[in-house]
């Protein structure tokens, strides 16, 4: 059985009223196209007359270990040194070259051989101070290397011991040290002892902190009769400090 359909409103509606009706949809409509069409448009237009965001550069992390090529010199500052400094040179001499050190900063092996190089250039005239710097939280191996090379201080060998850690420094490692004292011909049994023992931790932690004390924050800190050496300088520019403290 098929239901008889029910009038709609529309066709109640007047013809002239429909047509007028229709035409407003109509214009209703393409309306809402346009502007669905120029609305991304729009968007993109504003987002690119936005300013962009700014980056701003994290705080670079601490590389003590880098040369300041430029910085002045400050000081001086009173450095003292004692009978239980590592020096190289006379005790008389004009000059002291105090130099807080690292045996794994890769700029403290460039610049040892500067030092090296002076104390010949100007033998007699200029003495060598070395005392430990470790950065450990970047050169993990350097404390180990410090209190090694204080071991084979206790039997006459820190310089030694010292120029071959800088010339093997891509070995630095537990594995060298008894091989280097085994070079050197120190006492194999002592040497091993006294690095097991780590018995000289607190003399390197004691020359951190006097370096602190003086303002040294990286390595190499050194400073040519107290007047600050920026960073591993190239030999040249060391000289110049040398042959400024010399004048005076």
């Amino acid at each position: 059985m098929e239901h008889q359909s029910k009038s709609s409103w529309v066709d109640t509606v007047p013809s002239r009223t429909a047509f007028g009706m229709g035409v407003a949809i109509g214009v209703g409509a393409v309306g809402l196209i346009g502007f669905l069409i120029l609305l991304p448009g729009a968007i993109r237009g504003k987002t690119a007359g936005s300013p962009a965001p700014v980056n701003v550069a994290a705080a670079p992390a601490a590389a003590p270990a880098a040369p300041a090529e430029a910085a002045a010199p400050t000081g001086p500052v009173n450095i003292v040194v004692t009978d239980s400094d590592h020096v190289r040179g006379p005790k008389d001499a004009k000059i002291t070259l105090v130099e807080w050190s690292d045996f794994q900063c890769p700029f403290c092996s460039r610049f040892h051989p500067s030092i090296v190089r002076a104390m010949q250039e100007y033998s007699g005239k200029i003495r060598w101070v070395y005392r430990h710097f470790p950065l450990e939280s970047i050169h993990p191996n350097a404390r180990p290397a410090a209190e090694a090379s204080e071991c084979a201080a206790e039997q006459g060998k820190f310089w030694e011991f010292a120029d071959k850690l800088f010339e093997r420094q891509s070995e630095l490692g537990p594995d060298l040290y008894p091989k280097l004292a085994k070079e050197l011909r120190l006492d194999q049994a002592t040497f091993t002892a006294c690095v097991t023992s780590r018995k000289y931790q607190q003399r390197v932690a004691d020359n951190e902190q006097a370096g602190l004390a003086v303002g040294v924050r990286g390595t190499p800190g050194s400073f040519v009769n107290g007047v600050e050496v920026p960073g591993a300088v190239p030999y040249e520019q060391l000289k110049g400090f040398i042959d400024q403290a010399l004048a005076k």
